[in-house]
């Protein structure tokens, strides 16, 4: 069974996260995982911690030579804004500093204070805060590359800030990789990019902050990943979960999504045909690659909304949590919109739970073992 864990606060010394799983003989390249935490922390209308850390992953176990050894895998992201906040989060002695007292409307601190009993809602903040996603978009990185010898890529793209929408119709995936690349939010679509932009700076002036949808295309994916026979085998409950448990996400779509609502069953269905060459195939994609809780052999086509981030220069109402007195909420140094980050954060979560259903499926002590069942599943299918 694949896992994953991870551990670190916001201003802790370090984020930390522990992979249990992945076959021996993986190649891990650092540079990858790098550049996957690099393009987490750009986009256009990000706050100034960014200007602070340069993430960069450490490999402290389960890594020799280059190659994964069949121990857990452990990866640490150092903060570099630690050395201002030592005394504040020091792990021992007494606390330093005043208590923020003022929950911020949309965030985890009011009901963190409440549910674990706490007199600080920094005790709860610290652990809430999208800065941990760092530590899962390290994991996705590992992920991706054992993907990526099954022949499974994974991408995402902006497709909407503040109302702002891209273009419907996406280009192929190669030509879509390089405009994302090339794009500040991550969006391909160049005059949409520019209202986005348009619309962050507004927001900005405003002291206020926006959200957006991104998507998260899977291709190379095999047929028969998942399974329909149990509610927790099936391989959209896993896809959802993943993506609803990051930071501000508060709602997914799979292929077509909420737009079925409006479709006729003769216009929402894949129709099915066969070709010699290429097998069973589907000429639209609606269904996003899934069926029956199961991977059919087509792109998967994952959508998710960010909410606005909670955090903002012009503090919306509270009450304080020791005086009961209403206030300004707490304001803490944010981004406008994280969009474009957590588009990032979305490749990874696809990344880690398509790993978790390829070992499921094709076993996990080694790599070769692993290419050598993929191969022979491919030529079973083949004669189908």
């Amino acid at each position: 069974m694949l896992r994953f864990i991870t551990a670190g606060e916001s201003h802790g010394p370090a984020l930390t996260t522990v992979i249990d799983g992945l076959p021996a003989g993986v190649p891990l390249d650092i540079e990858l995982i790098n550049r996957d935490l690099a393009r987490r922390q750009k986009g256009f209308g990000r706050g100034g911690r960014m200007l602070i850390e340069q993430d960069k992953a450490e490999i402290t176990a389960g890594v020799r030579f280059g190659q994964t050894m069949g121990s857990p895998v452990t990866l640490v992201i150092h903060n570099r804004d630690w050395e201002n906040w030592q005394d504040r989060m020091a792990p021992a002695g007494s606390p330093c500093g005043p208590a923020v007292t003022a929950p911020r409307p949309g965030h985890a601190d009011l009901t963190g204070v409440l549910k674990y009993d706490r007199q600080d809602v920094r005790d709860i903040l610290e652990r809430a805060s999208a800065r941990e996603t760092a530590a899962r978009v390290a994991a996705g990185a590992v992920m991706k590359q054992l993907l990526s010898a099954a022949g499974i890529q994974i991408l995402a793209h902006v497709t909407n800030i503040g109302g702002v929408q891209a273009a419907a119709a996406r280009p192929a995936f190669a030509a879509l990789q390089a405009g994302v690349l090339a794009s500040e939010l991550s969006c391909f679509d160049t005059k949409a990019e520019a209202a986005m932009k348009a619309a962050i700076l507004t927001a900005r002036e405003q002291g206020d902050s926006l959200g957006g949808i991104f998507e998260v295309l899977a291709v190379g994916v095999l047929p028969g990943l998942g399974s329909h026979v149990q509610w927790d085998r099936r391989l959209d409950t896993k896809l959802a979960a993943a993506l609803m448990s990051i930071q501000a996400i508060k709602g997914v779509e799979v292929g077509a999504g909420f737009a079925y609502a409006g479709l006729p069953g003769s216009k929402a269905h894949d129709e099915i045909y066969y070709d010699p060459a290429r097998g069973y195939y589907r000429q639209t994609n609606n269904a996003g690659g899934l069926e029956g809780g199961m991977s059919n052999g087509e792109t998967i086509v994952l959508r998710a909304v960010m909410k606005p981030i909670p955090t903002l220069m012009t503090p919306l109402a509270s009450v304080d949590i020791v005086s009961k007195a209403p206030l300004q909420a707490n304001t803490e140094r944010s981004d406008v919109c994280a969009v474009t980050a957590a588009a990032v954060v979305g490749e990874a979560m696809a990344a880690i739970v398509l790993t978790e259903v390829l070992l499921e499926k094709f076993g996990n002590d080694n790599l070769p073992d692993l290419s050598a069942a993929i191969s022979r599943y491919r030529q079973r299918l083949s004669g189908r």
